[in-house]
């Protein structure tokens, strides 16, 4: 039996000053539905009613992005996008960004690259890979516009991971739930190391559980010193 997501276009319009088309909508019913499939034979989610889907999935995608990043063209890579969020959702909404999703599961890999087939997206490539081997690599090290980052590692480890990947100038967004004035503190130092600034800490409720969120936003402002990210393990082992 088909299950359809709620449509809250003014829950949309109110909160990320935008709104899906008919196109986008019947493209997040498809993901959903495809989700829903892959589930069955792997673990991707745990969210799976319809109206908590489109909050906790899509909404909080979006709501990392909209409206704060507008630009055009961008290159952008979701770091650790399991599912395919926030990655697959931006690659609906905006398809002239080039989207990059890594994982460094190849099953999840496997499925992203189904869906967007399925989906018929064009602006998007899935990588199997660490990322702190990628952060290393040419093609990827100093390239992109946009990092994204949701419920991956501590928030420093994240600033390690996303910061090494963006041009001077780009954007990391970090997705987290609490947070307190001590990390907020660690970050700052953190980031400054990694040639980048907090940008800003956007706190924000969502709109139907009313969970707390916030949206930390850090601007690469230098080249990343060369030994950041380090090797496969180490930022997690020992956060700087």
């Amino acid at each position: 039996m088909l299950v359809a997501l709620p449509e809250m276009s003014d829950l949309w319009r109110s909160t990320t000053n935008w709104c899906p088309t008919e196109e986008q909508r019947s493209r997040f019913q498809r993901f959903y539905e495809l989700v829903l499939t892959g589930n069955q034979q792997q673990n991707l989610t745990r969210i799976v009613e319809p109206v908590d889907f489109w909050e906790k999935h899509l909404w909080d995608s979006l709501r990392g992005v909209f409206p704060k990043v507008t630009e055009a063209n961008l290159s952008a890579i979701d770091i650790g996008t399991g599912a395919g969020f926030p990655g697959i959702p931006m690659a609906i909404t905006r398809p002239d960004w080039k989207i990059t999703l890594l994982d460094s599961t190849r099953k999840k890999v496997n499925f992203l690259q189904d869906s967007t087939k399925a989906l018929k997206l064009s602006n998007v490539r899935s990588v199997v890979d660490r990322v702190e081997q990628i952060g290393q690599a040419s093609g990827h090290r100093a390239f992109y516009d946009l990092a994204t980052i949701r419920a991956v590692a501590a928030a420093s480890v994240c600033a390690e991971y996303a910061l090494p990947l963006l041009k001077i100038g780009g954007l990391a967004v970090l997705y987290r739930g609490q947070w307190t004035e001590e990390e907020a503190i660690a970050l700052d130092q953190t980031v400054e190391k990694l040639g980048g600034v907090v940008e800003e800490c956007d706190r924000f409720e969502t709109p139907l559980s009313h969970g707390v969120r916030h949206c930390l936003y850090l601007r690469k402002t230098a080249p990343t010193p060369a030994e950041f990210p380090r090797a496969i393990g180490i930022p997690t082992q020992d956060p700087l």
